[in-house]
């Protein structure tokens, strides 16, 4: 039997258990032995001491000490380098490419390979892009580079990627979690689960909910999160006279989030490619509507023509085109016994494709296998 991996798991957040899919990474695979977390590259550290400190005394030595490396981000990589010398694990997975980026040299001057996972935006963003000169120095040296998605698989391997280096492993889901409601027995009520961010483009569903309710005004939204769009679409609910008809609830608990699925006869989400060409990569809430046994009415955009098959597991729609997602609103309230067929059909696929212990599982045979061919 062969032993566990030794796992250096970098992800950019303060709290790395904040998204659901690094979380599960974090529990799941066998076996993470350090976090790091705390920004770009990361200043905090699960054992042995934090890399860099964010606050007090520690702040302003940290910033004497890095003049001689030219900066607090130059010091925190010297930092990371001597760290991975020292505890010698067998790959590093950094979450995000950007991450990847600022972390590869530590890797390569530690001797330590590295996996790179990339989620969205990382892909995407021409700024980003811009900022890592392509990423060509992480696609020289990446054992791997994951992706979500299959047009970021395309987008990394058009920007230089070696084909050869970039490997699709969606995300998963604990469909024992998630389990089926009855898209066919809910009322005509429609839920959005994601931050307000412009790539979701909230506004958007607004928008075409607003054309629903002229047609169906029994039809209710509910829509979960919070982001910088927040207060104007909470201004634009007044506005288009649709304050007794949507709840922009805020943030819910992942418990009151499975309770709200289970009562909505669709999920709708009206992904776009922003001004910066920022994209989705495969949202984690339109594969939990599928588990949840509730059709899919979202745009073909990214990773979601990926896994909701039009008028198979859902209903989708162009970019910007707010009177499609309307009419496929109103074909599932018209239409109960459809929904209640598509929400099956993305359930059943769920099952099969997207449990979130296959994808691990997947992982970390990327894991091992960049950690068996790299040298050493």
């Amino acid at each position: 039997m062969e032993r566990d991996l030794r796992i250096v798991l970098a992800s950019p957040a303060e709290n790395a258990w904040s998204e659901t899919f690094i979380a599960a990474h974090i529990e799941r695979l066998k076996k993470v032995d350090l976090l790091l977390s705390g920004g770009v590259p990361p200043r905090n550290a699960s054992h042995g001491g934090p890399l860099g400190a964010s606050t007090g005394i520690g702040k302003w030595v940290d910033r004497v000490m890095a003049r001689p490396f030219g900066g607090v981000p130059e010091l925190l990589r010297h930092r990371l380098a001597r760290r991975l010398g020292k505890e010698r694990p067998d790959v590093v997975l950094a979450e995000y490419g950007t991450m990847a980026a600022e972390i590869v040299d530590a890797c390569r001057s530690a001797g330590v390979p590295l996996v790179a996972h990339f989620h969205g935006f990382d892909a995407h963003r021409t700024d980003y892009i811009a900022r890592y000169d392509g990423y060509r120095d992480l696609f020289a040296h990446a054992s791997a580079l994951v992706v979500v998605s299959r047009a970021m698989e395309q987008q990394l391997i058009s920007i230089g990627a070696p084909r050869e280096k970039v490997i699709y492993n969606c995300y998963g889901i604990d469909v024992d979690r998630f389990v089926p409601g009855d898209a066919e027995a809910a009322p005509p009520h429609f839920l959005a689960v994601g931050r307000f961010a412009d790539k979701k483009a909230p506004h958007l569903t607004l928008r075409a909910f607003r054309t629903v309710l002229d047609q169906r005004p029994e039809a209710r939204l509910t829509m979960v999160g919070k982001g910088k769009r927040w207060d104007e679409c909470n201004t634009l609910v007044t506005e288009l006279g649709m304050a007794r008809s949507v709840d922009l609830c805020g943030i819910r608990t992942p418990d009151e989030i499975v309770a709200l699925m289970q009562k909505s006869r669709a999920f709708v989400q009206h992904s776009v490619v922003t001004q910066d060409n920022d994209h989705e990569g495969t949202p984690l809430a339109v594969l939990e509507a599928m588990a949840s046994a509730v059709p899919v009415i979202a745009t073909r955009h990214a990773g979601i023509a990926d896994v909701v098959e039009h008028g198979v597991r859902g209903l989708l729609g162009a970019e910007q085109d707010t009177d499609v997602m309307a009419a496929n609103m109103v074909r599932v309230i018209d239409d109960p016994v459809a929904a209640k067929r598509m929400g099956t059909a993305g359930r059943a696929y769920v099952e099969v494709h997207h449990r979130v212990e296959v994808q691990v599982e997947a992982l970390q045979r990327i894991l091992r296998s960049a950690a068996r061919s790299a040298p050493r």
